[in-house]
């Protein structure tokens, strides 16, 4: 039933929008990198640094290529056998859903939830709302770490309560951490910190709260070498600690925001991209979830409250960042903490619903329940009265309607059919939410067919570099007969197989960005132009000669009297019919140059001959008499290192941008390679190894508890485990896949 109600969820919002898993930074970001990846891991490459996407091409400092997290290596080999990317992002967003909410049933099952009720806490948490608009939609790595995440702490509890082993611990948060994608992370720290608390709450002892840290802190070593790179890189980075706590109120959300949990129509009020009104309901979480807390027996509750104290713990931790600072360091928006409330909300009211939901005194519970929603209904008009208030009005009917009749089937038929009521609901809701915001506020609106957009767009070759504006694109233009005929934004050039210097980057570099005023998606300021061609100050040479750049494309909308004036120096303008109604396009009167001598950009006083070339080493043959420099298309990362005849050279940032390296007067003939390998490497394989090592020792330990433990008269222990999981009967058909 689980499976199924994910399914059904899926079916409805493909209704309401086709397009709503493939929106914004899938689009635009993920999907692309997927098959850039992909395609270096067919060739047999480690994706590592692709020196001509410059910015954005550093896989291991933007971390979110994911390149040492094993089911997304398995997402991006599969990637390039898709044509239509819409449904590559769809299918894998509803593989890692059906995983989420299998891991949300799991961890119910742990607190000794009905698996009823566990399978609906898992499809519903599915269809909450960040997850639903955001993190489904948009931010995929968040929808992943969370399905990870949920794995390990049902793995987590099991070992604490000693039903299980360490690995599936280690595994399930290796899986998490490894995406690359910080916040999962983090999430996963402070949700293993909160159960590990919980569980000395309820079992008063603290060994298993403390093999259960080790365990994590195991999977926390051998996951270190994902966030080395960046780590080692921040200082050359946009993403820099100079303000590590700070509050402008941007992305933080109060928490009377709670009070519209359960009002489907609820559009919260916070500062956010869209305003202090959001066009989407993110703080959704389920429409049952605050009426129903006036049919739990509270005064039965209070010892499974104690057993699930990891979950309330873990509540109020995400309770209290969701409201602000704005940002810890590189850790900001705390509005993405919201999943994380809704997964602690969900788990809590499902497992106290499982065992002590009551009809007794259906009366006053009943005008309790209305009075909740009231609540609901106030809060969300306040949040949003504009126009909104017959809407809300008619949401809180609904809700009202269907508290009833699945009160009424859990009179009539029990707790199985009053679940399957609920179950079927969520899809409808979905459907609802998605379709009164289509279409999505943050969509691009990129062409879906790979094979569609390289027919139509400029086949350029060589290295090409876009100035304009993605922010000014036309809206009915956003479309493969308009700009996305001739402009790509952030990865697209990679849906196209295109080498760009334009990408998407959250993490940028600092130098490089001042330079050309590139931003995170790839748009440029209109003063991009003079600063490619302004002289270098050590060099003389244009920054676009020393970029080794084959093509500027110049967007009309930013530049309309462009072709007015004579072309640069050693350029020429181009023609592209029918794709130059958006763009002019610059090109070399020599041809192209990002193949030529290698990745050479410039050398003074010194003879050089590129030897062989591939993305992370440049080897070259130099002489020179009386010392000189020599300059390569390579921005400036750490980790490169320079050897000449196989001993250690130093190299130089040139204008904090440009590989460089100083030649010894008297060289001859030498052998200069220069090789970029991710700083922090043998640091991360070391704590990957010791990883590997802490968590075989924890489970040899286990096995060894285990072996003891074992009844040795070959019948069962009569004596009860008080630790031991509720009876689940028919668990199997809420869970199976």
């Amino acid at each position: 039933m689980t499976t199924l109600g994910v399914l059904a969820g899926y079916a409805a919002v493909l209704l309401a929008n086709p397009r709503h898993f493939y929106t914004d930074d899938t689009e635009a970001q993920y999907v692309p990198l997927w098959l850039d990846v992909g395609r270096r891991l067919r060739e047999g490459n480690f994706p590592g640094i692709a020196p001509e996407q410059w910015m954005a091409g550093n896989f291991l400092v933007e971390g979110q290529a994911s390149v040492f997290n094993p089911p997304q290596l398995l997402v991006a080999l599969l990637a390039p056998s898709f044509d239509n990317l819409v449904v590559l992002a769809t299918l894998v967003k509803l593989a890692y859903s059906i995983v989420l909410a299998l891991g949300v049933f799991r961890v119910c099952l742990a607190y000794r939830a009905h698996p009823a009720w566990a399978a609906v806490a898992g499809v519903a948490f599915c269809f909450s709302g960040w997850l639903l608009f955001l993190d489904q939609a948009s931010w995929v790595l968040g929808l992943a770490g969370t399905a990870w995440l949920t794995h390990a702490w049902a793995s987590g509890v099991h070992y604490a309560r000693g039903r299980g082993g360490p690995i599936p611990v280690f595994v399930f948060l290796f899986f998490a951490i490894t995406l690359g994608y910080v916040w999962p992370g983090v999430e996963s720290a402070l949700m293993i910190v909160a159960v590990a608390a919980g569980e000395w709450v309820y079992q008063r002892r603290p060994w298993p709260s403390v093999r259960l840290l080790l365990a994590a802190g195991y999977a926390g070593a051998a996951g270190l070498m994902t966030y080395l790179p960046p780590l080692l890189s921040a200082d050359v980075t946009w993403r820099t600690a100079d303000e590590a706590i700070h509050n402008d109120g941007f992305m933080t959300v109060p928490w009377s925001e709670s009070l519209n949990a359960s009002l489907p129509s609820t559009l919260p009020s916070f500062n956010s991209w869209f305003g202090l009104i959001q066009p989407m309901p993110i703080v959704y979480i389920a429409w049952f979830l605050l009426p129903a807390l006036a049919f739990i027996d509270w005064k039965a509750a209070g010892q499974t409250l104690r057993e699930s104290a990891g979950a309330v713990i873990f509540a109020g931790i995400a309770l209290m960042w969701t409201a602000g600072p704005a940002a810890f360091g590189p850790l900001r928006w705390p509005a993405r903490v919201l999943p994380m409330l809704a997964l602690a909300l969900l788990v809590l009211c499902c497992v106290l619903l499982s065992r002590h939901a009551t009809l007794t005194n259906w009366r006053t519970r009943g005008g309790v329940a209305g009075l909740l929603v009231l609540i609901l209904l106030v809060r969300s008009v306040s949040a949003a009265p504009s126009n909104r208030i017959w809407t809300h009005i008619g949401a809180a009917a609904v809700v009202v309607a269907l508290g009833i009749v699945v009160g009424l089937v859990f009179a009539k038929w029990g707790r199985t059919a009053a679940c399957a009521a609920l179950l079927a609901t969520i899809a409808p809701i979905a459907y609802y939410q998605v379709d009164s915001s289509y279409p999505h506020p943050m969509s691009w609106n990129l062409p879906a067919s790979r094979s569609a957009a390289q027919a139509l767009f400029p086949d350029f070759d060589g290295t090409t570099l876009q100035l304009g504006n993605s922010s000014i694109f036309p809206g009915d233009a956003k479309d493969l007969t308009g700009v996305y005929s001739s402009l790509v934004v952030g990865l697209y050039a990679a849906d196209l197989g295109l080498d760009y210097v334009n990408g998407y980057t959250p993490i940028g570099h600092r130098a490089f960005s001042e330079r050309t005023c590139m931003r995170w998606e790839g748009s440029t300021c209109p003063e991009a132009f003079d600063k490619i061609f302004a002289p270098e100050p050590v060099t003389g040479e244009p920054l676009v000669d020393l970029m080794k750049v084959d093509r500027i494309t110049l967007m009309r909308l930013v530049y309309p009297d462009a072709r007015d004036n004579p072309p640069p120096p050693g350029w020429h303008w181009v023609d592209y019919p029918p794709n130059d109604k958006w763009i002019w396009v610059l090109e070399r009167d020599t041809g192209p140059v990002s193949t030529a001598e290698g990745r050479i950009a410039h050398t003074d006083g010194v003879d050089a001959v590129s030897v062989s070339e591939t993305e992370n080493t440049s080897t070259v043959r130099v002489s020179s008499a009386h010392g000189g420099r020599i300059t390569f298309a390579r921005l400036a990362w750490p980790g490169y290192r320079a050897t000449i005849d196989g001993r250690e050279h130093d190299y130089v940032a040139l204008d904090d941008i440009f590989v460089s390296v100083e030649i010894p007067a008297g060289t001859e003939n030498a052998e200069l390679e220069i090789t970029w390998r991710p700083p922090g490497m043998p640091l991360g394989i070391a704590t990957f190894v010791l990883g590997l090592i802490g968590i075989g020792v924890l489970q040899l330990g286990y096995i060894r508890h285990w072996w003891r433990s074992r009844p040795r008269t070959g019948k069962s222990d009569p004596r009860p485990d008080p630790l031991a999981p509720a009876p689940a009967e028919h668990a199997e058909s809420f869970a199976r896949v």
